[in-house]
Parts: structure tokens; C-alpha cells; sequence
């Protein structure tokens, strides 16, 4: 199975010296997830909880809503010509019974370590229907001062990106601000994946009262991930993309982004946030 990180040798120059060092970077292979036996999707991802990764797809893809959805998944042996088992390709079975949404199994679509909606033909495609309406949820009020503590916490859990300096991470922090999971990949939507699909995994769909923070910009798979995952607050400490507004607005997703010290914009879902009223103007 592949390692999380690779030792590579590299020409270190520093002030004019120049001297050869081995140096630790972040291991990236292909993942392909398999659906009942057929072929669905190949995406870049650091290998580690390559199942919770594939599980976690397939909830944002409207498969799988519940832990009792899934059968089980398992590494395919005979990936290759000689029948070894390269553990870079998994099979999610679905209970007998499970509906399966409208996806192009024979697609075989590819989707790179940057971007979760490669090979979609439309916008359309990804705006699944949510099995839990965040607008439904229990109503979730969350203070800036807590959010405003959550990047620091959530780069001090990043223990491999402390070896490699490559990695993106997303967390899911409870209302009170503490820390539920984390997980690492050199792929931001793959991070958030390997979380939801270890909430599946333990039956903690749907994630509710969750903040879910990631390290870098709120793209619109991030936000419909959140939503898939009944996440009512998705927190960035980059920008979001327009698409990833305008989603949010729709759902009812509370969605902040540039979170760096104690700035932040709430782009939508502000009723979430304790805001203090601005002091009247003299």
C-alpha cells in the first residue's frame, strides 16, 4: 500500500550554497472507486482511509445517505497484469435495495487532486438533491470569536503537512469548538470526503451541528459536499467562488471565508453567526 509521504533527493540552495539532502514530500497515486463492480471514478489522492475517501464521494454524489446504505468496500486484487493488488482501487457495495441516482456508471470519469466536478456536463448535474435540507436542521448559533480560534487549531492537527508542507486539510469542529476529526489530502475535496465518510462509516450522518473548516478556498464542491453532509456552516480561510455563494444562498448553508485572525466575511447563512450590532453613528 502506499505511504503517505516519500523521501526525494533534492538540491538545496541557500545564500549561494548549494549542497543534495533528501527531502520528505507528500505521496499522491490514483484512487479508482468502483461502484457495485463498475468502474465510476478515478480521482489523485494521498493514499490513507481510502475507504472512508470512497464513501465520502459517493454521499456527495447522492448514493449513499446512511450507514446502513453501504454493504462494504474492499481493496480489488488483479488491478493489475500480473494480478497483484496495487490497494489503488476500491469497490463500494451498496445494500441490496439501495436506490442508485441517475450517474453514468461507464463514464469512468477523472477527477484531478484540485477539482471535485470534472467530467460533470453540467451544472445541473451536481446540484443533488440533499437528503437533509440544512434549512431543516436545529438551529445553530456560532460566535465569531469561536471561529476566529478554529485555523489555529486546525494547522496544529496537520501532522503531515508539518513533514511536507503539501497538504491541504478540512476538519469538522462541534458548536462549542471542539475538534471532532481532521483529516489530510493533497486534494482539498478528497480531505472532506475522507471526513464525511467516516461519519458515514460510524452512522454520524447527518453532521448537523458540525462546523466543517478547510484550509484553503471554498470552491462550489466544498460547498455542496457540506450540504450533501448536512453541514450547516462550511468556513474557509480563502476565498469562495461565486458558484460556492450562490449555493449557499440557495440551501441555506452559512458560508465564511477569508477566516485569518479574528477577520472574517459571512457571505451567506448569516443568521447563524452572533453578530454584535455596529454602534450607532454620532
Amino acid at each position: 500500500m502506499g505511504r503517505v509521504t516519500e523521501r526525494r533527493k533534492v538540491i538545496r540552495i541557500r545564500d549561494g550554497a548549494v549542497s543534495t539532502r533528501p527531502d520528505t514530500l507528500v505521496a499522491e497515486e490514483p484512487l479508482e472507486i468502483r461502484l457495485n463492480g463498475k468502474p465510476l471514478a478515478i480521482t489523485m489522492r494521498t493514499p490513507g482511509d481510502d475507504f472512508a475517501l470512497a464513501a465520502g464521494f459517493l454521499v456527495s454524489e447522492g448514493v449513499l445517505a446512511e450507514q446502513g446504505d453501504l454493504q462494504n468496500i474492499v481493496y480489488c486484487a488483479g488491478a493489475t497484469v500480473d494480478g497483484s493488488n496495487t490497494y489503488n482501487v476500491v469497490d463500494v457495495r451498496t445494500t441490496p435495495g439501495v436506490k442508485i441516482p441517475d450517474i453514468t456508471l461507464e463514464r469512468n470519469v477523472y477527477t484531478t487532486s484540485s477539482c471535485g466536478l470534472c467530467g460533470k456536463a453540467s451544472l445541473d448535474a451536481v446540484r443533488t438533491t440533499a437528503r437533509w435540507p440544512i434549512s431543516d436542521t436545529p438551529p445553530v448559533r456560532v460566535d465569531p470569536e469561536l471561529l476566529a480560534s478554529l485555523p489555529d487549531r486546525l494547522r496544529a492537527a496537520q501532522r503531515v503537512f508539518d513533514r511536507t508542507g503539501g497538504l491541504h486539510a478540512a476538519a469538522l469542529f462541534g458548536g462549542d469548538g471542539e475538534l471532532l476529526d481532521i483529516r489530510e489530502d493533497v486534494g482539498r475535496h478528497n480531505a472532506v470526503d475522507k471526513l464525511v465518510g467516516r461519519a458515514l462509516q460510524s452512522g454520524a450522518l447527518p453532521l448537523s451541528q458540525a462546523i466543517l473548516l478547510v484550509s484553503g478556498r471554498a470552491s462550489f464542491e466544498l460547498a455542496q459536499k457540506a450540504v450533501m453532509a448536512g453541514i450547516p456552516v462550511l468556513a474557509a480561510v480563502s476565498a469562495p467562488s461565486s458558484l460556492a455563494v450562490d449555493l449557499a444562498a440557495e440551501t441555506g448553508l452559512t458560508l465564511v471565508g477569508f477566516l485569518r485572525g479574528r477577520s472574517m466575511n459571512v457571505y451567506a447563512g448569516e443568521e447563524r453567526i452572533a453578530l454584535q450590532a455596529a454602534p450607532a453613528q454620532g
